[in-house]
């Protein structure tokens, strides 16, 4: 799998192993004894310029350029996870995790940082004070959600590039901390989008490769998983502008008897969470590479769908203190997913973790996440190409 390791955190592969013929070889060795020599020369000018014009006479043009030319990478590799909410400071701050929140992704650190591009789902605001709390009809069962402002480090650290903020808990303080958030983020070099007129998608750069990521919601003041002529037009202005394309969504209806993907409107509560199968296949056929949902709480199936991987939900990664943890809800996958230049598919691989009320994801030496993907995939993509073995190696049907 390839890596990046940048200034911040990860940089595209620029260079590779070459092959030459032994004439080559020769010649190249015949280039560092004249470097050795040289260095216990005397290193005035004359000889310099002769030892120059030996290298030049002695090692072929090709050979010279070959060993110049950086080697570009034929894949790339994203990890998707799901929910992230690190711990909240209201109503109370004993709903934060001790050490400042600063051990909750440090057991799954490696395998996130072990990626091109990193992308989560975020729920909830960052600031560390104020804002309008968002209003409940029952507010013995309202959850509002609003992390210290240094817990953006923690997501830096680990390695995040891209964050959705497009979701139910994004306006939980209102514009002020939608604007704190964003702010805070921008400060720690991590990508975002998902909010309607004014962060509709993001792009990123990394050593020449440009990736591009769109995000969705059924919720107020979110770019509209309804909307699919919107959605379309913000896609394929990514797809034009960038190698590989991320979509996100969050969608669907919530909880463990609504695991499965119905390829129907959903409702829940009376809220229209959208059609999220007919939305994913609308956006890969408008150029999306990489489809990462969630929103159900819960892992859901995964299929290829025209060679790009579609993750319906990728279920509770790593959500402190207020999140129910129960069963399928406290379990998730990391997905690591390859693809070529071109964002086509070409293997990946899934980690299975889980969490408890008092510690963030670990893998999961049972395997319940692989376990339940295969039940899944097997119910409701029947069809799908993607295969998906019993040690989380993801690959398609020949």
């Amino acid at each position: 799998m390839a890596r990046l390791s940048s200034g911040r955190k990860k940089g595209f592969r620029s260079g590779g192993l070459f092959c030459f013929a032994p004439h080559q070889i020769m010649t190249l060795l015949a280039f560092l004894m004249l470097s050795s020599c040289q260095a216990e020369a005397n290193t005035n000018a004359e000889s310099r310029a002769t030892l120059a014009k030996v290298v030049q006479d002695t090692i072929p043009a090709d050979t010279a350029q070959a060993v110049q030319a950086p080697v570009a990478p034929s894949t790339y590799t994203f990890v998707g996870v799901g929910d992230m909410m690190l711990g909240t400071n209201y109503p109370s701050a004993s709903y934060l995790p001790p050490q400042g929140g600063a051990t909750m992704l440090a057991h799954v650190e490696d395998l996130l940082r072990d990626a091109d591009v990193t992308f989560g789902n975020l729920e909830g605001t960052i600031l560390d004070e104020g804002g309008t709390a968002k209003r409940c009809n029952n507010p013995k069962a309202c959850y509002v959600f609003r992390s210290p402002e240094s817990y953006a480090e923690h997501f830096q650290k680990a390695g995040f590039d891209f964050l959705s903020i497009a979701n139910n808990h994004s306006g939980d303080f209102g514009l002020t901390g939608r604007n704190r958030t964003k702010a805070v983020l921008d400060e720690v070099g991590i990508a975002y989008a998902g909010l309607a007129g004014s962060d509709e998608y993001a792009i990123i750069e990394r050593n020449g490769l440009k990736v591009g990521m769109a995000a969705f919601a059924p919720n107020s003041g979110t770019v509209s998983i309804h909307n699919y002529a919107k959605a379309r037009e913000i896609v394929g202005k990514l797809e034009a502008e960038c190698d590989v394309v991320i979509v996100s969504f969050h969608g669907g209806a919530e909880g463990a008897k609504h695991q499965h993907v119905p390829r129907a409107r959903e409702t829940y509560y009376g809220e229209n969470r959208g059609n999220v199968y007919e939305f994913a296949h609308a956006m890969v056929d408008a150029g999306a590479d990489i489809i990462f949902g969630h929103g159900p709480h819960v892992t859901r199936a995964m299929e290829l769908y025209n060679d790009r991987l579609i993750c319906y939900s990728l279920g509770n990664f790593c959500t402190y203190g207020r999140f129910n943890l129960r069963g399928e809800a406290g379990i998730a996958p990391l997905v690591q997913v390859e693809v070529d230049a071109e964002g086509k598919f070409v293997g990946g691989k899934v980690t299975p973790v889980y969490q408890s009320y008092n510690h963030g994801p670990k893998v999961d030496a049972q395997n319940r996440a692989i376990k339940t993907l295969q039940r899944l995939n097997a119910a409701d993509f029947p069809e799908s190409p993607l295969i998906l073995g019993e040690d989380g190696t993801l690959s398609k049907k020949q």
